[in-house]
């Protein structure tokens, strides 16, 4: 039901739309970053963009860490902007199995909020067995920068885990469902990193994970792996005002500004704000920077 879908996307505008606009991290890796950020390194690709600390397994399977930032030079030719890299974890992938490594993940949230914990984010992907891990390695890539871009806008670097404007609390609070609002109705306002509002949300998401959020909606601002999960319930399951999930516009390649459409399209795209998607656009580039692969086409909406 389309009203099941409003969610989340109002708290863009309620809860104050572009929590991250002007507040993009750096994107130079942290020196300390380069020691372990091979466990996940990719594979070198001419063309991508490359930043200073990004680490690279070559054709001939040996490491490179990025001394400046450059635009797929070839490691064994640009010696100035590359040097050979030795992996201590001799290049196995993440131990979480996720394809951002956790230094990675530092380097593009370096103000977050000790709340959103990596091994949160990690131990939350069991109930999404296909999120970042369908199609090719780019793919995947991309759609882990997509999600974290989109999750960074909406929590300003994952600084904020619930909505900011307490007045707008008791407003999320639909008293013609059924099951009402036993948690009571200023208690479903915008929770975790897509910021799930609404108590029929909160039933949703609930039901589609297991958990009682309905009656314990403090779960998700309480707990680092249920605020994830709720993140990846609507990326995975929820079209939104957009066509398809965002899940499902990464995968099948229909290109990032899909993933913003999903979101927030019916307050953000077709020219209404495109500050704000271009805040997001400017998070996408950043983080597929970092994980080095290419942002893929139609990155606008």
């Amino acid at each position: 039901m389309l009203r099941q879908r409003i969610k989340i996307w109002l708290v863009a505008i309620v809860a104050g739309a572009g929590l991250a606009a002007g507040l993009i991290p750096s994107a130079t890796a942290a020196p300390s970053a380069a020691a372990d950020a091979c466990t996940s390194a990719p594979n070198w690709q001419q063309g991508a963009w490359y930043v200073t600390g990004n680490v690279v397994k070559y054709t001939d399977g040996k490491y490179y860490i990025a001394e400046h930032d450059n635009p797929g030079y070839d490691p064994t030719i640009s010696t100035w902007y590359w040097n050979p890299h030795t992996c201590s974890g001799g290049g196995n992938p993440s131990p979480s199995g996720f394809v951002v490594s956790e230094s990675q993940f530092n380097q593009m949230f370096p103000s977050r909020n000790s709340f959103y914990t990596y091994s949160g984010l990690t131990a939350a992907l069991s109930a999404y067995p296909g999120f970042a891990n369908s199609g090719s390695d780019t793919v995947k890539k991309q759609e882990a920068a997509a999600f974290l871009a989109n999750v960074s806008h909406e929590t300003g670097g994952l600084v904020h885990i619930v909505e900011q404007n307490q007045a707008n609390y008791p407003h999320y609070c639909d008293w013609s469902q059924p099951y009402g609002c036993p948690a009571g109705q200023a208690a479903y306002y915008g929770r975790g990193p897509i910021q799930l509002s609404w108590n029929f949300n909160y039933k949703a998401a609930g039901d589609a994970l297991g958990i009682d959020l309905l009656n314990n909606p403090w779960l998700v601002q309480n707990d680092a792996a249920v605020a994830w999960k709720t993140g990846l319930w609507y990326w995975n399951t929820q079209n939104g005002p957009g066509t398809m999930t965002p899940h499902n516009a990464m995968v099948n390649q229909a290109g990032f500004g899909q993933t913003i459409r999903s979101i927030n399209g019916s307050l953000e795209c077709d020219g209404k704000n495109p500050a704000q998607v271009q805040s997001r656009v400017n998070n996408y580039t950043q983080f597929t920077q970092i994980l080095g692969v290419p942002t893929g086409s139609n990155l606008y909406c």
